[in-house]
């Protein structure tokens, strides 16, 4: 039997992804949630063999949520869906330590086949992705750059960024100067723009 955790935003999206993977024979639903901050601990408590995580997630994005659970719980393999072939992301989800990367759209008979090869071992890439994949180039920040950079684009002032990340002030203005530098962009908003549309957050 297939352990699975569904992460998945949108509720009626979740509430059918759900009942349709109960109906497999080999697939136990062992947890579901809407946000990305919630991943952790609802694994540790369930041990999920597979992650079917959302790329947008609100609280923690779904790329960024599976890094962290590859360093928690490294036995549970990760499987990303995404609504948009955004360049970069796969890049992003390789580093992550991802088993599979899948679009939205996926049929269910495909996408129970990828849960069913990702919990074997194997790892899973939509060619569409792939092909966008191969197309971009890698991203010039360190994975606490990226993450600093996320949080501001989601809007979040540098006190706050400090905060939940547990930097100092200087340390995140820092990060924020860098990746300005990194990205050749004239400011904040114009680096956030262009990270956005390389795939790079």
């Amino acid at each position: 039997m297939i352990r699975v955790l569904v992460a998945e935003d949108m509720h009626l999206l979740r509430e059918a992804l759900v009942s349709a993977l109960r109906l497999e024979e080999d697939i136990e639903v062992v947890g579901e949630l809407e946000r990305g901050d919630q991943i952790i601990d609802r694994a540790g408590e369930t041990v999920p063999d597979v992650a079917l995580i959302d790329i947008d997630l609100p609280g923690l994005d779904g790329i960024s949520a599976a890094t962290r659970l590859k360093e928690t719980l490294p036995c549970c393999r990760i499987l990303i869906v995404t609504g948009l072939a955004r360049p970069g992301n796969i890049r992003r989800a390789v580093e992550a330590g991802v088993a599979g990367f899948l679009l939205k759209d996926t049929p269910l008979d495909q996408l129970v086949f990828a849960i069913q090869r990702v919990a074997r071992g194997e790892r899973v890439i939509d060619v569409e992705l792939a092909a966008v994949a191969m197309k971009t180039s890698a991203s010039p920040f360190t994975r606490r750059e990226a993450e600093v950079l996320r949080l501001a684009a989601e809007g979040a002032p540098a006190r706050e960024i400090a905060d939940r990340l547990c930097l100092e002030l200087s340390t995140v203005r820092n990060y924020l100067s860098t990746v300005v530098t990194k990205s050749g962009a004239r400011n904040r908003v114009d680096a956030i723009r262009i990270s956005m549309a390389e795939g790079w957050i």
